[in-house]
């Protein structure tokens, strides 16, 4: 039997979307599939599986449960760029939530966790040039307008992560209510933050394969103190927090604040990345254009912007056609009264 899908958690990257899915799970009659991210409708390999595979991932979910997802692919564009199409044919009516923290902070965070997975082994100045998605993800309005067009503000949820960590028992609370949750949630102070990129080590082959063998882990548990485990572990992790150039702080600044202005305007503040963390932390957001579909001067897609291009050269065109034109006709006649001039001069000489 296929179970309603009510929420996804669809980003951002690195925004504490693991913590709070694992606070979600923790609440009674919240059921979220495993893995914690199926990255259904943006992977093409999952999305080829067919809708009731992904429907099979809440197969064990009682009657009464309420069932979400969260899956950070779903805002990674231009990476993934049928995640919207694909959600709006399946889950029109699908409550999604969006995390977001301060852009830098997220890139970098970003960043530590693609080294830890061997996709970046540059250092993060060089990788900012070679991995352009280390921007466009902390680019919230860009991941945000295709979401706004298809499903109206109305159906989503901004988050800062800065002020779910300053308040978690609120923001959980206003969540679990956007969801449709109807029990009274309650944040469970023991779990640790999860997925946090400084504490992550590098993947090894021969590390993991050692590490999960079963009796040599049970014998490293025993024998082995855990202050020497952890030493060990300082092997495959950063030994100090990526340093981003001064000259490419300010490019990413310049870029973050244009699209936080943005940000700022849908929301009511004003934002950059200066102020960003002091003003998220203590406001409740709450889109502040008018509810239902979005306006056309409030959002207008690329494909709209392309389009308007695209006249304006076809009129600068015709205009420019039309012209010429009249340029050549006026030299034709000036011709024709010139030649004639000259004529009418010989026949009277």
């Amino acid at each position: 039997m296929n179970r309603p899908v009510k929420f996804i958690v669809i980003g951002a990257m690195k925004c504490a979307t693991t913590t709070l899915h694992e606070q979600l799970v923790a609440q009674p009659n919240v059921f979220m599939p495993t893995p914690k991210e199926p990255n259904f409708f943006s992977n093409d390999d999952q999305y080829v599986k067919g809708i009731e595979h992904y429907f099979s991932l809440f197969d064990e979910a009682e009657a009464n449960d309420l069932c979400g997802e969260a899956s950070t692919h779903y805002t990674k564009l231009p990476t993934y760029p049928h995640t919207v199409e694909r959600l709006k044919q399946h889950l029109p009516n699908a409550k999604l939530v969006y995390m977001m923290r301060h852009p830098v902070d997220r890139l970098v965070s970003h960043y530590i966790h693609e080294w830890t997975e061997l996709v970046v082994s540059t250092d993060i100045n060089t990788a900012l040039q070679s991995h352009p998605e280390l921007i466009a993800y902390s680019q919230y309005t860009s991941q945000l307008q295709p979401f706004f067009e298809a499903f109206g503000p109305e159906q989503i949820l901004p988050v800062f992560f800065e002020r779910f960590c300053a308040y978690p028992q609120l923001e959980l609370e206003r969540i679990c209510e956007f969801i449709g949750y109807s029990q009274p949630p309650i944040w469970q102070s023991e779990f640790e933050r999860g997925n946090v990129s400084s504490q992550r080590m590098r993947r090894s082959v021969w590390r993991d394969a050692l590490v999960e063998a079963p009796l040599l882990k049970q014998i490293r548990k025993q024998l082995v103190p855990k202050e020497l485990r952890n030493w060990v572990k300082t092997w495959w992790t950063l030994k100090e927090k990526p340093q981003i150039s001064p000259e490419n702080l300010a490019m990413l600044q310049e870029k973050f604040d244009q699209d936080l202005s943005v940000l700022g305007e849908w929301l009511g503040l004003s934002l950059n990345c200066s102020s960003f963390k002091a003003t998220v932390k203590d406001v409740v957001p709450d889109w502040k254009f008018s509810r239902g579909l979005p306006q056309q001067n409030q959002f207008i897609s690329a494909s709209s912007i392309m389009i308007k291009v695209n006249t304006i050269k076809v009129k600068k065109t015709a205009i420019a056609t039309k012209t010429e034109a009249v340029r050549r006709a006026s030299l034709s006649r000036c011709s024709s009264s010139l030649f004639f001039s000259a004529s009418r001069s010989a026949v009277l000489s």
